[in-house]
């Protein structure tokens, strides 16, 4: 496992960045990745699950990747609803300069990955989608979570995959207590290890 280093905003290490080719949205795409940041080397397997077993993103308005890593939530969301406006956040500055990057490679207008104080606090998401980072701890992790879920616009849904051996069953107890009624949490699926919560906000 690497080292947490890749929670910092500014990892050591020069920032030199080298390709990656991977699949995202059924196709093989040719983008960049660096040191000093989260799975550098492709698609982690957590991140993996999440791509396969979620719906489709909501096809407009504000979609957020939390977490972002080199991109390829946010991507597969871009590519996805193109017509939807698509939020990255990360600690990280490596994460950002590359989702960022790896958008315009892709010819992807519709992304904008930022640090979480750079986004406007007055947006609502229609999707989330995130691998969080539970590495960070679970207070942290917490606070991270209870930062962007409340800010689910009515009728949307939070997309979480949580492997079993980190705690995903009591992160979901934990959520269904610290989120007001208006929400509901749910295990959606089960897949290799991991699983998928989903968090509802009320449609009204």
């Amino acid at each position: 496992m690497e080292s947490a280093h890749y929670f910092s905003a500014s990892p050591a290490g020069p920032f030199t960045r080298k390709p990656l080719t991977v699949e995202l949205a059924g196709e093989t795409r040719k983008l960049q990745t660096s040191s000093g940041i989260f799975s550098p080397d492709g698609i982690d397997k957590g991140t993996a699950v999440l791509l396969a077993e979620v719906p489709a993103p909501a096809p407009q308005g504000n979609l957020l990747d939390i977490g972002c890593g080199w991109g390829p939530i946010a991507l597969t969301m871009a590519l996805r609803a193109p017509h939807a406006q698509v939020y990255a956040v990360d600690v990280n500055e490596r994460c950002i300069a590359l989702t960022n990057g790896n958008a315009e490679l892709l010819g992807l207008g519709n992304v904008a990955a930022s640090t979480p104080q750079d986004v406007d606090p007055e947006l609502r998401f229609d999707t989330i989608w995130s691998n969080p980072p539970i590495r960070i701890g679970k207070d942290e992790l917490h606070s991270l979570l209870m930062l962007w879920l409340p800010r689910l616009a009515p009728g949307g849904s939070a997309w979480l995959v949580v492997q079993k051996n980190l705690g995903s069953d009591s992160l979901q107890r934990w959520l269904a207590e610290a989120l007001d009624e208006s929400f509901t949490v749910t295990r959606e699926s089960t897949s290799k290890s991991f699983r998928i919560l989903r968090v509802r906000k009320a449609s009204r």
